[in-house]
C-alpha cells in the first residue's frame, strides 16, 4: 500500500516583499523553512535554504506562476482591481485563464515555447 503523501508541508514560499530578517527568523524558529525570493541588495535567505534542490525548483515554479500572471495583464483584461471585484471582473479573470491554457496547449502542440512578457 502506497504512504500518502504528507499534506502540510515544512515549506512556506513567499515574495521579495517577505525577505526581511524578522519573517524569515520567525519562520526558522517554527522549523518551517522559507522560501522565500531572495532580494538582489541584502537577504535574510542564506546557504542554509539555497543549498537545497527544493528552494531551486521552488524558485523555477514560481517564475512559471508569474509568468501566467504577467500573461494575463498584459495580454487580458486582468488587473488588480479586476480580479478583487466579484462577478463580471472574476468571469473576466476567468476567460483570461482559460484562453491563456488555449494558447498554451496550441504552442505545446506545435512545440514552440510561450513567449515571454515584459
Amino acid at each position: 500500500m502506497k504512504k500518502r503523501q504528507k499534506l502540510l508541508t515544512d515549506e512556506q514560499w513567499a515574495d521579495k516583499g517577505y525577505d526581511v530578517h524578522d519573517f524569515v527568523g520567525e519562520l526558522r524558529n517554527m522549523n518551517i523553512t522559507p522560501h522565500v525570493a531572495q532580494n538582489d541588495t541584502s537577504s535574510a535567505i542564506d546557504r542554509r535554504t539555497t543549498r537545497h534542490d527544493g528552494y531551486r525548483v521552488s524558485q523555477r515554479k514560481r517564475k512559471r506562476i508569474e509568468e501566467v500572471f504577467g500573461w494575463m495583464k498584459t495580454v487580458g483584461v486582468v488587473t488588480q482591481a479586476t480580479a478583487s471585484r466579484t462577478g463580471a471582473g472574476w468571469l473576466g479573470v476567468h476567460l483570461t485563464a482559460a484562453a491563456y491554457n488555449l494558447v498554451r496547449i496550441r504552442n505545446l502542440m506545435r512545440g514552440t515555447p510561450m513567449p515571454q512578457c515584459g
